[in-house]
């Protein structure tokens, strides 16, 4: 795999990418990521990607980010109570054991699947 430079990031006409493509930091001012989009409380809602940024690493796949045009972005939708309540009951789920069915009081791992003290019932006799 050869390396990517930052002048091979460099692509505004999607020749190479088949996209527009442009460097870290180097985005015209028109565009946003999703995270930036949001930070001005706005959404793609439904658009294409426009362009995208590559940043290169080392000895890695370089990082990428996808541009959304920001005159075509919509608002974020509002938040309903419905949508509090349903978001509280998903949190309240991922706090429940599956096996004693306790509010474990944090959000049980994945890896785990269960709460600590039903994961291991050894340690938790000793202490």
């Amino acid at each position: 795999m050869s390396r990517l430079t930052l002048a091979d990031c460099f692509d505004p006409d999607g020749e190479r990418f088949g996209i527009p493509t442009y460097p870290w930091r180097y985005a015209p001012d028109d565009l946003a990521t999703r995270r930036q989009l949001r930070i001005r409380g706005l959404r793609p809602g439904g658009q294409d990607i426009a362009a995208q940024i590559l940043r290169p690493r080392r000895r890695r796949e370089p990082l990428t980010a996808y541009l959304y045009r920001v005159d075509l972005a919509r608002p974020v939708r509002p938040m309903t109570p419905a949508r509090w309540a349903a978001l509280a009951k998903a949190n309240a789920a991922r706090r429940r054991c599956p096996e004693c069915g306790r509010d474990a009081g944090y959000v049980i791992p994945p890896t785990l699947g269960t709460c600590v003290a039903c994961a291991y019932p050894e340690e938790q006799r000793a202490a």
